[in-house]
């Protein structure tokens, strides 16, 4: 490692020395591998995302009834309406969206290599196929890793939702994992002192059961999951004593704010987001479950859209308002498509031929449409875009440096977002 530190150069070289030193000191977290760099490798100039609130459409999202309307047959009964944005056309069931429209970005030349959920899911969210021998990290550990968390007392990223196939850290250390938070409105339980026991009495209560594990910290401590273990414990002990815990709560927002948003989970998630920001966490993901839509599609999609453009709609402005939005990126993704042909149940099926996906804030163009299907919605016409390289563009936004091997346990080497290019015509 020595002989590496000293071939980097200077901008790497000072990352990894205020990633050790953090670690350290107990503020970051380095997992336990190795990161071999590229000659000549630095950082990307010029990001203006700071953080990212990743708003995930679980099931398949259909491209053609939001993001790509198209006209005729294939649009069923969904009709096209205006934006904010010249010359930019939304799906009838986004009306509060196309309000911000002069904000975001769309991608509609999208395409995936994997058709099935779970391993379309996984290569969205990790830049990689599913594969039974190795876990990839997702988007939020890679930043935790190359950035450390932004608050040293609360988690370096959060999942809002229900996280069955979620890949979390991967095969970084279980520290760099999100937070899950199941329903926003919740908050966060078993954060309390248990009841009669004051500060004083809990500190020295830690000091004791570190007392007690120096022999077998001493014998075990460098292993792994043995660090990872204590990591947890002392990242959840920082963030019980943290001011910041706050961030939590919803009842500090006012109830019209609350009803913009959307009385539902994926809505208050989108605020509980807005507050993480402010508090410092950096990668928020939000999903939206249900876009499985093989039957009844015109029957579930206005429902599902509704969610999303209360939640997004009032995010964008929220952040707006707030002077937040023009370093904290939005990105609303999926699986992939589904197919523009309407089957026999009224409904649309997988398609990760030619899909869509957006991006808010962050540095983005504003009114800005890259790349297209072609009349039918089936195929990419222009610009295709891969899985690897949105996410290098996300990886881009906030000036990750996409050329760093990081070399797994296991010995083999990684990049956050793979073989991946960023599109940069997307930034102003």
């Amino acid at each position: 490692m020595k002989d590496q530190l000293l071939r980097a150069d200077e901008p790497t070289r000072r990352r990894f020395i205020a990633r050790t030193a953090s670690s350290l000191l107990g503020v970051g977290l380095l997992p336990n591998f190795q990161s071999a760099f590229a000659a000549g490798t630095a950082p990307l100039t010029g990001a203006k995302a700071k953080n990212v609130i990743y708003l995930y459409m679980d099931g398949g999202m259909s491209h053609v009834d939001t993001w790509d309307p198209k006209q005729g047959e294939v649009a069923g009964p969904t009709k096209t309406i205006k934006t904010s944005a010249d010359g930019v056309l939304l799906g009838e069931y986004l009306p509060r969206t196309a309000k911000q429209m002069h904000h975001g970005t769309i991608v509609r030349s999208l395409t995936s290599t994997q058709g099935a959920h779970e391993q379309g899911n996984y290569f969205m969210h990790t830049s990689y196929q599913l594969r039974g021998t190795i876990n990839h990290p997702s988007m939020g550990a890679w930043l935790s890793h190359f950035r450390g968390p932004g608050n040293p007392t609360l988690p370096g990223s959060v999942y809002v939702g229900n996280a069955s196939r979620h890949p979390g850290a991967g095969f970084f250390s279980p520290e760099l994992a999100p937070l899950f938070v199941n329903n926003p409105e919740n908050g966060l339980k078993d954060i309390e002192l248990q009841k009669g026991l004051t500060k004083a009495g809990q500190t020295a209560r830690m000091q004791l059961a570190g007392e007690l594990d120096t022999e077998f910290t001493n014998a075990f401590g460098k292993q792994r999951n043995v660090a990872a273990h204590a990591g947890a414990y002392d990242g959840a002990y920082r963030m019980m004593a943290s001011k910041d815990i706050v961030a939590f709560d919803l009842t500090e927002e006012k109830a019209a704010l609350r009803d913009a948003y959307g009385r539902d989970p994926f809505g208050q998630g989108c605020l509980l987001a807005r507050r993480l920001v402010e508090h410092g966490v950096r990668f928020i993901e939000v999903s939206l479950h249900g876009w499985d839509t093989h039957s009844n599609n015109f029957t579930a999609t206005p429902d599902l859209c509704d969610k999303l453009d209360r939640g997004l709609a009032t995010l964008v402005n929220d952040l707006e308002t707030r002077g937040m939005l023009k370093d904290t990126l939005v990105v609303v993704a999926t699986e992939f498509g589904r197919s523009p042909k309407i089957n026999m149940s009224l409904g649309r099926d997988h398609y990760p031929k030619a899909f869509s996906g957006a991006l808010f804030g962050g540095g983005v163009k504003g009114g800005f449409v890259h790349g297209m299907t072609n009349k039918s919605g089936e195929e990419i016409a222009e610009k295709e875009t891969t899985i690897p390289d949105f996410n290098a563009t996300i990886g881009h936004a906030l000036g990750l440096p996409l050329d760093e091997v990081v070399v797994a346990p296991s010995g083999r080497p990684f990049k956050l977002a793979d073989k991946g290019k960023p599109v940069t015509a997307l930034f102003a």
